[in-house]
């Protein structure tokens, strides 16, 4: 069974700088983009940052200059550092991650359960 768990979410001022973690634990082959996604009340889901195995990144526009997103691929992680953080940043942030499990040669999205970010004076 493979699992996405977050974690540094929390309240910041804004101007504020925070960083979210993600790990993939479980029976994993390979780990194909890992990225970052959120979603604000009332609002769609939308995407905020994507790396691939290799190390490509792409952002929203709405984050560019400001959010980093990287990867540890000894320890299946995925990080977002979040500086210049805005009110408008306040959502829910969701990893998601393509991912092939032990014995399998196919991948599968998979998305942790969410870590609130409220940026807030």
């Amino acid at each position: 069974q493979v699992q996405l768990v977050e974690s540094g979410g929390g309240l910041v001022q804004p101007g504020g700088s925070l960083r979210l973690s993600c790990a993939a634990s479980g029976s994993i082959f390979s780990i194909n983009a890992m990225g970052w996604y959120r979603q604000a009340p009332g609002k769609q889901r939308e995407l905020v940052a994507v790396i691939t195995s290799g190390g490509s990144t792409n952002y929203a526009d709405s984050v560019k200059g400001r959010f980093t997103i990287s990867r540890d691929n000894a320890k299946n992680t995925v990080y977002l550092q979040m500086n210049s953080l805005k009110p408008e940043d306040t959502a829910v942030y969701y990893c998601n991650a393509d991912i092939a499990g032990s014995g399998t040669y196919y991948y599968t999205a998979y998305w942790g359960q969410g870590t609130q970010v409220t940026v807030s004076s």
